[in-house]
């Protein structure tokens, strides 16, 4: 009988300490930080764009794109957690996409680069 509660008691022991280890290593993994990143301002203005009806496009949400407005890939690097938005206009238009990326109607802009959080901040400048 004592043979055999040390066996088990070996065995959950061992199990113990192989999901210790497990969970450690994957805290090491994930990202600390819950606060998701926040996009530079690339502009103060919005970009007047002219959109095919039906063809998809993706709008850069974390500034860091030398395509402004849209993506180009750019956040991978600079920043990790944000994505750019994709969209598909139904008709061809004439629109005022975001510059700032605070709008609350991205990716159009709804006039936020007024308030004085946007004409007071620095602009981004990409070094």
């Amino acid at each position: 009988m004592n043979t055999l509660v040390a066996k088990l008691n070996h065995r959950w022991t061992t199990s113990l300490l192989k999901q210790s280890r497990e969970t450690t290593t994957m805290a090491f993994k994930v990202q600390l930080s819950t606060i998701p990143p926040k996009p530079v301002i690339p502009s103060k203005k919005p970009f007047k764009v002219d959109l095919i009806g039906g063809k998809r496009y993706a709008w850069c949400t974390c500034g860091h794109s030398k395509k402004q407005p849209f993506c180009d890939g750019a956040h991978k690097n600079k920043a990790q957690g944000l994505s750019p938005l994709r969209f598909v206009p139904e008709k061809d238009a004439t629109v005022w996409l975001c510059g700032c990326k605070y709008t609350n109607n991205p990716p159009y802009c709804d006039g936020t680069h007024k308030q004085d959080f946007i004409t007071s901040a620095p602009l981004h400048e990409d070094n």
